[in-house]
């Protein structure tokens, strides 16, 4: 892998053996330097006191949280992001001030938006503008300080209209158009292998937005070695287009989140880069 390639640890899927707030000091001890997180709150602005318990949390940890989710909606329910729902749009530009207190704090480089679900109230060019107009205001908050707005090809049964690398894609390259260049692709493997978009070749035909990586095996959302994607060949089609940027180990761990580490050890990138390593 390129030198400064390295895994973080997404502590909404790993360590949920305790509560959200222990997880960064888990991952630390676990030899992580960097985690990333889906929106960690159940409303779009949450309380000064609920940022800064977070905030402190991680501070306190030793990690770095580099990759935050924005607010989109209940995803454990119907929702898959907000963007593109011309009702609820706002709810994502209102949690930009938080998420990017959050980040200005903790140094994220990266936060994903998640595009939205296709909603028969309305048209689908309405979404997508709206979309474009929500995410161009992330991508201006975001630029504040110094970050970038995350695009994701999502998989599953929600009428999520973003499933392949040329779908996430397209709607990165129209915002780069628009001088929104702090806009990137959010490679998550698992989702691509679910939808039948070959992660390898998408790789290496969209290698030059990649601004972030995810992994999970398919089927079954589990540690990389428990499934049939071609893992290593992912990461070397990484290593052939020159990403350099954070891996996101975002999976259900089959038993406990250190047991299934040891799959993820046989792929043999660094935990952090070299780099970034402590001396101490």
């Amino acid at each position: 892998m390129s030198e400064g390639a390295a895994w973080a640890a997404n502590c909404s899927m790993l360590f949920r053996e305790r509560p959200l707030l222990e997880r960064p000091e888990a991952a630390f001890a676990a030899g992580f330097d960097a985690i990333e997180f889906w929106w960690p709150f159940s409303v779009p602005v949450p309380s000064r006191p609920e940022v800064d318990a977070f905030v402190g949390a991680v501070e306190r940890s030793g990690v770095r949280l580099v990759a935050l989710n924005l607010w989109a909606g209940d995803l454990a329910g119907a929702d898959c992001g907000v963007a593109s729902l011309p009702d609820r749009s706002e709810e994502l530009v209102s949690s930009l001030d938080v998420a990017t207190r959050i980040g200005d704090a903790l140094g994220v480089t990266a936060f994903n938006a998640l595009y939205g679900n296709r909603d028969p109230a309305w048209t689908s060019q309405d979404q997508d503008r709206t979309a474009m107009l929500a995410l161009g205001a992330a991508a201006e908050a975001a630029a504040g300080i110094g970050a970038s707005i995350l695009v994701e090809p999502i998989s599953g049964p929600k009428p999520y209209p973003l499933r392949t690398s040329d779908h996430a894609a397209s709607v990165v390259d129209q915002l780069r158009t628009s001088a929104s260049i702090n806009v990137g692709l959010l490679c998550d493997v698992y989702h691509l292998a679910a939808n039948g978009d070959d992660p390898v070749a998408a790789i290496e035909r969209h290698g030059q937005l990649i601004t972030h990586v995810q992994v999970a095996d398919h089927p079954g959302r589990h540690e990389p070695g428990t499934g049939s994607i071609d893992l290593n060949g992912c990461l070397s089609a990484l290593d052939r287009v020159g990403f350099d940027g954070w891996i996101g180990l975002e999976y259900l761990p089959s038993t406990t989140t250190e047991d299934g580490l040891g799959h993820v050890a046989e792929l043999g990138v660094p935990l952090v880069p070299r780099s970034t390593r402590r001396t101490s």
